[in-house]
């Protein structure tokens, strides 16, 4: 069976934390459809989660029900679902409730407190500890549904639960009025209602064996204390303090996408007005709260409308490592980025038009669009965020630093076939925790390649 990396961003072929492929088989047709996760127990094992978790994630991001067979291993989801968008939803769920926070380990645990209705947790390569700063609805069914607790004792979905519940009601209803006539027919005091019970108290049984209690004995052999130093007591204020600010407004994740924006949008506002744009704890604020809201591809065109203005040039250096935070090996996040420069320049007009191409430059310069993204984008005008006039006019405009583009790609890869070239990963350098390609070789291949054919070339200084 095919394998891939836990966290499928770490390229490391040497990477020990390994899952299967999720497989998947589409059943049924018309209204009874519905996709079968034919390995997903197996893949629930390799990251440490029930198999309910991420499958009741699918069904959450897919607005799709979700049937849990834990007999016979079979997790559905209804409808007809791509294996590989599912593999990318598999991703996402790793990311919010499977790796650390602090250090991007898969060695977690989740521990639910039914008390507070919370989650936790706990990392066993680093330490971390705090609860979990993910707001999703699967929160809910995680508290409902704790990792400690018999999955089987529950049925095999919420729905079958809920039935499970009603007719056992039922079948206590029709137990009580039955009872006299079962008392004088049945002498010895057995009856149907007697059976019942003996099956709830099998399944009362199941739940206690599954969620362990431990004495007051246990407790004092295993030696546990509590720390009542006045760190410690910080150092507990702070994991709950942290915690807090991730569970804060817990409907936002029900709220359309719209409204969600608009409050990213009034925290980045407020966070500029109070001039803290600089702080890089800011920028790592910022950045959650954009996942946490489920708006990480289009946070770059809140950024682009409360920090580009006709000075768009002097905005990008000042606000590098912020926009990097959120483009960086995020090609979706840089497409929606380019729109808000398109929207930016369209507010311009006058001051920026002429200026396209020497700002597409200096976003290239700056590692924050790549290479790939910009000639994807000139490929086709889009009038989805400015007019289709506008969009002609900016695409016209910067078609000679495509050129460039396209023309130092080509030389790229003729010097690749003929000489031994040095590794990308030795031309990288690290800059403030990220990772960026040099693209400077691409630049000096360019001025320093005249060989005569110059007649052709674009001087990219002139734009």
């Amino acid at each position: 069976m095919a394998t891939v990396n836990v966290n499928r961003s770490v390229t490391d072929i040497f990477y020990r934390y390994k899952m299967p492929r999720l497989q998947a088989k589409v059943e049924g047709k018309g209204n009874g459809i519905k996709t079968v996760l034919v390995n997903m127990a197996e893949v629930a094992r390799a990251i440490g989660r029930p198999a309910t978790y991420p499958t009741k994630y699918f069904g959450c991001e897919l607005g799709a029900q979700t049937l849990f067979d834990h007999k016979n291993e079979r997790f559905i989801v209804n409808g007809s679902h791509d294996v590989n968008k599912l593999q990318d939803l598999l991703d996402g769920f790793i990311r919010k409730f499977v790796l650390c926070p602090e250090c991007d380990n898969p060695e977690t645990n989740l521990t639910v407190s039914a008390k507070n209705q919370t989650i936790s947790q706990s990392c066993k390569a680093c330490g971390f500890h705090g609860l979990l700063k993910v707001n999703h609805k699967v929160n809910t069914f995680i508290v409902k549904n704790p990792p400690s607790l018999n999955p089987a004792a529950q049925g095999s979905s919420l729905t079958e639960g809920k039935r499970s519940k009603k007719q056992k009601q039922k079948n206590e209803n029709s137990d009580g009025s039955m009872s006299n006539n079962s008392m004088a027919n049945n002498s010895g005091g057995e009856s149907d209602g007697g059976n019942g019970s003996n099956q709830a108290s099998q399944t009362e049984a199941e739940i206690s064996a599954a969620i362990p209690e431990k004495s007051i004995a246990e407790d004092d052999d295993e030696g546990w204390s509590v720390d009542v130093s006045k760190e410690a007591i910080r150092a507990r204020l702070q994991d709950l303090t942290d915690g807090a600010k991730g569970m804060t407004i817990s409907d936002d994740y029900d709220k359309t996408e719209k409204e969600r924006i608009d409050i990213f949008y009034e925290l980045v506002k407020d966070k500029r007005d109070k001039k803290q744009l600089d702080d890089l704890a800011t920028h790592k604020e910022l950045f959650i709260e954009a996942e946490r809201l489920d708006i990480l591809n289009k946070a770059p065109m809140v950024l682009a409308e409360l920090l580009f203005s006709e000075n768009i040039i002097k905005e990008v250096q000042k606000n590098r490592h912020l926009l990097l935070r959120f483009t960086f090996n995020n090609p979706k996040a840089q497409r929606y980025l380019i729109g808000g420069v398109e929207q930016t320049v369209e507010l311009h007009t006058s001051a920026l038009m002429s200026k396209v191409a020497g700002i597409f430059k200096m976003f290239y310069d700056q590692d924050i669009l790549d290479e790939k993204v910009i000639l994807d984008w000139a490929q086709k005008v889009s009038k989805r965020h400015v007019s289709k006039k506008i969009a002609t006019e900016i695409h016209e405009k910067v078609m000679p630093f495509v050129q460039w583009l396209k023309n130092a790609e080509e030389e790229s890869s003729d010097s690749e076939e003929d000489d031994d070239i040095v590794q990308p990963e030795d031309s990288e350098e690290e800059d403030d925790g990220y990772r960026y390609r040099n693209k400077n070789n691409k630049q000096q291949q360019q001025d320093g390649g005249d060989d005569g054919d110059g007649a052709d070339d674009i001087d990219i200084d002139d734009i």
